[in-house]
């Protein structure tokens, strides 16, 4: 599944929009200066640094010491290590996501191309099984043009077997599986319920306040601008400026609604079904051809975002650059639907990928069960045996991995472990809260934390836009592996991987407050093996000194 929309404080916002707001105090008049002669001037000393109070764009690349943020450095990086460097060759990264804007301004020169494919014509050229495979390949799609769109949970499925008297894979219990699957439902029936209240909140506000400020385009500044003794008016500010506060805006609650509304209708739903679009014997875990060529599908927002941020167009001037950009191109595997992906397409998009020359993968999804692993850890050794490096985002429901799953995972069945796999949590921008609240960790599961709170990139129709969760944080780090990877061919996956975890910066001993529900502050280093945020700046460095 891809990254879920996140909603900070909403429990917290909801109480608050239900209260009735209190008329702010009036600000304290100075007191008049004594009548006595002025003392004379203090030595002049440098004004202290405006506080950051929200996400400067594209902070990913930033530099804590230039900007303020614990970004990676890769602007510092290009501009102070590369300069003057050229990269030794183009690093194809496959993205396996949802689907991706062939057509934006900023991404249209980073896809790749099949170099031996003729576009359009019908055929399989390079003769792999798949027909007009031009940018990648869609497995969720089928012959006839069709394409899943939502898609039903993995616990869904699987609790849809049992009541059906199904036997399950070995080490999945039925028990279990009911569990987690009421869990789930009430999860999204409140998250729904709060959403709704939270919409009805602002359809009361934000006309209120459209009258009262004189504009149809509310800011956070007109808004505070807005004076006014009426109740209306001051409890519509109110909740205006507590969402904004939470970072809970209009869009962002209309979205949600969309969302969760689809998880109740369709990832919820036993009998949904959608493998009759695909058209595969879904059975036969060993078919590698089916699908077809729209690596766009009918939703690329989640695709495009991961996309961008590791190869946006560099230096002109629009939206922002992509860590790895101009020296990486974009294959797009389609096989992660608004729902749970399946393992059978989850394998075969790692083999399209190392198949068709990816050097890395980036995998922003997963889920809480996964059925036919062994299916998926075929393919992750198969890359393995190729030296591609798998990234993989460690998830955004904010629990400790020691304990929960999230697949796929490097962990085979039977046991060992895939070695060329990082697995990312999310960091935040802001100095106090330097784990993503809803990311997931594990001191022995996650290897290392990169930004992906407030992460602006690419969206569908040429657009920009800031998106959270650990599947923005999979692609920071993907993309500076491709860097390395660009100037440092000698480099393996091995390497990469090792370099990126040793040079990540050590906040180990930082006290932080723990993703998931409110708890005590715990150490940064307790939630990964390196207890680090990934640098670019640090990593360039260590190759370049040949360690």
């Amino acid at each position: 599944m891809r990254t879920r929309i996140v909603l900070p404080f909403l429990a917290l916002v909801l109480a608050a929009c239900a209260s009735s707001p209190a008329t702010p105090p009036p600000r304290p008049v100075p007191a008049p200066p004594p009548a006595t002669q002025p003392a004379p001037p203090a030595p002049a000393t440098p004004a202290p640094a405006p506080a950051i109070t929200e996400a400067p764009d594209a902070w990913q690349s930033m530099d804590l010491d230039d900007d303020g943020v614990p970004g990676t450095s890769a602007t510092r990086a290009v501009r102070d290590l590369l300069a003057g460097r050229q990269p030794a060759r183009t690093i194809v990264v496959a993205v396996i996501d949802g689907g991706v804007d062939t057509a934006h301004v900023d991404l249209r020169d980073a896809l790749w191309r099949n170099p031996d494919e003729t576009p359009g014509n019908g055929a399989d050229d390079d003769g792999n099984g798949y027909v007009d495979d031009v940018y990648g390949w869609n497995f969720i799609g089928g012959a006839d043009g069709q394409n899943v769109n939502y898609e039903s949970f993995e616990v869904t499925r699987l609790h849809a077997k049992c009541q059906n008297g199904e036997t399950l894979p070995a080490g999945i219990q039925c028990d279990d599986v009911a569990v987690k699957f009421q869990e789930r439902k009430a999860q999204v029936d409140q998250t729904l319920a709060q959403i709704t209240q939270i919409d009805a909140a602002l359809e009361f506000a934000l006309p209120v306040l459209r009258q009262a400020a004189g504009t149809q385009e509310l800011t956070v500044e007109n808004v505070r601008a807005i004076q006014s003794a009426q109740q209306d008016v001051q409890q519509a500010k109110s909740i205006y400026l507590q969402l904004d506060a939470a970072g809970i805006t209009p869009k962002l609650i209309a979205e949600a609604k969309e969302e969760f509304a689809a998880q109740a209708e369709y990832g919820l739903n036993p009998s949904y079904e959608t493998r009759s679009i695909v058209g595969d014997n879904f059975a036969d875990g060993e078919e590698r051809v089916y699908g077809n060529r729209d690596v766009m599908g009918p939703d690329a927002a989640h695709g495009t975002h991961v996309a961008g941020i590791i190869a946006a167009a560099r230096g002109n001037n629009v939206g922002m650059d992509g860590i790895a950009s101009p020296n990486v191109r974009i294959m797009m595997v389609r096989a992660v639907p608004n729902g749970d992906e399946r393992d059978k397409d989850v394998a075969n998009a790692i083999r399209y990928a190392v198949d068709n020359g990816a050097q890395i993968v980036n995998m922003s999804f997963g889920k809480s069960f996964s059925p036919r692993k062994e299916l998926v850890d075929a393919a992750v050794k198969y890359a393995e045996e190729r030296g591609v490096l798998l990234i993989h985002a460690a998830g955004n429901d904010g629990q400790d991995l020691e304990v929960e799953g999230n697949f796929p995972t490097r962990d085979y069945q039977g046991g060992g472990r895939a070695a060329n796999w990082i697995e990312v949590g999310a960091s935040n921008w802001k100095a106090d809260s330097l784990a993503g609240s809803f990311s997931n960790y594990g001191q022995t599961k996650v290897d290392v934390f990169a930004p992906g709170v407030n992460i602006l990139s690419t969206v569908p129709g040429g657009g920009f836009e800031q998106k959270d969760g650990t599947s923005m944080a999979a692609p920071v780090v993907t993309g500076v592996a491709a860097l390395l990877m660009a100037y440092f061919p000698d480099l393996d996956a091995a390497d990469v991987k090792r370099i990126l975890l040793e040079s990540s910066v050590k906040y180990g001993d930082r006290l932080v407050a723990p993703p998931g529900a409110p708890a005590a502050p715990v150490r940064f280093g307790t939630l990964s093996v390196t207890g680090g945020v990934v640098n670019a700046y640090a990593a360039v460095q260590m190759a370049l000194n040949g360690r």
